[in-house]
């Protein structure tokens, strides 16, 4: 029997996954990273946060892994899982015809646009643009300007 091929939606919300504590006993780790315990976030987390940053507000992926580190007691989360399980959430909501996470309102740390977003930069320069925001370049990227006056404060 061949296994299904899960959809991007399936991933996120797979009842398998769960938040996990980490204790990093490395104490060279630890000291780069400012502790020994460290989230594993779901992509569920993410997409619940994601979907919180109203219209014409923004974040960061460093500010949604600060505001997830202080929710579950640790002192980080896990940099490389975030970036895996953000571009997650914005392909699954590309794949779903309702209940759309609005991504785009998420940047990488100071103010970037995420290229692996579904349509790359363009398109998040696009929603972006529409929402209000000025984009600008900076060498070969595109970033939001003045992006820290439109933060969302995660509660």
């Amino acid at each position: 029997m061949k296994n299904k091929k899960l959809t991007l939606n399936e991933k996120l919300n797979s009842s398998d996954c769960v938040n996990k504590i980490v204790i990093i006993e490395d104490k060279k780790l630890a000291k780069r990273y400012g502790g020994n315990k460290m989230l594993i976030a779901t992509p569920i987390e993410y997409d619940k946060v994601m979907k919180k940053i109203p219209e014409g507000k923004l974040t960061t992926s460093v500010h949604i892994r600060e505001y997830l580190a202080k929710k579950n007691n640790v002192d980080y989360t896990c940099h490389l899982t975030a970036g895996i399980f953000i571009n997650l959430v914005a392909r699954a909501s590309e794949e779903r015809k309702e209940e759309k996470t609005p991504f785009w309102r998420t940047l990488k740390k100071d103010g970037e646009l995420n290229l692996k977003y579904p349509g790359g930069i363009d398109k998040q320069k696009e929603l972006l643009e529409k929402e209000g925001h000025e984009i600008i370049m900076k060498g070969k990227k595109m970033f939001v300007n003045n992006y820290e006056k439109a933060l969302f404060e995660l509660k």
